[in-house]
């Protein structure tokens, strides 16, 4: 996966609070935290794609005493991103995340990985074209165990794609279960419920970056 954007660089916003990228953040990482609220003290594990540095997953287990319970997996195949992941991962002592670098849309890079209880796609489907995101929409039941959680984005510029994204998603036997869309911002945040019948991961392709 080689686009020519910097995506080390494009983490910069992340460090204005005021910023879309960095609010956007907070609502995921407030999805993620709300998920593991729900289902006290049971292991759990969970699938990043495109994880970039981590920020979602990373800060919110290093901010609970619960974290060794969550096995975690970051796909990134940024060097940089990757780096500074593991960096904060053992500088906040969780020792069961794992950062992979590898091609997030090759299944292959999953193999050790699945089935995971919530699978985390954030910056993939606005980055990808609309035919590679119907694939790797109904290519998630092979990365999901049952009742599996899916938080995803996707900005609204036009054309909106997020109709489609929802309509998808329930016909990969997928059960919405909250979706913000903020008036001021592009962006918008998805939760789904896994509700079909895990499948067994197959080998191929399901995305490339094009941004």
């Amino acid at each position: 996966m080689n686009d020519g954007k910097d995506w080390y660089a494009w983490h910069s916003p992340y460090t204005d609070p005021g910023s879309p990228l960095a609010r956007r953040l907070r609502l995921v990482q407030q999805h993620i935290a709300a998920w593991l609220d729900e289902r006290p003290g049971e292991p759990m594990s969970v699938l990043s794609m495109c994880a970039g540095q981590g920020h979602d997953i990373l800060a919110v287990l290093a901010s609970r005493p619960d974290a060794r319970r969550v096995s975690a997996t970051l796909i990134e195949y940024e060097p940089r991103n990757v780096a500074a992941a593991r960096t904060r991962a053992i500088a906040d002592g969780l020792d069961t995340v794992t950062v992979t670098q590898a091609d997030a849309g090759d299944l292959a890079s999953y193999r050790q990985a699945v089935p995971a209880d919530l699978v985390i796609m954030a910056g993939v489907l606005g980055n990808i074209s609309d035919a590679d995101a119907h694939t790797t929409i109904h290519a998630l039941p092979q990365l999901c165990a049952a009742g599996a959680t899916v938080i995803w984005t996707r900005t609204r510029r036009a054309p909106d794609l997020t109709p489609a994204v929802r309509r998808w998603l329930a016909d990969a036997g997928f059960s919405e279960q909250a979706f913000t869309a903020p008036d001021a911002v592009p962006f918008s945040v998805g939760v789904h419920r896994f509700t079909g019948t895990p499948q067994p991961l197959k080998n191929g392709k399901i995305f490339q970056f094009i941004a």
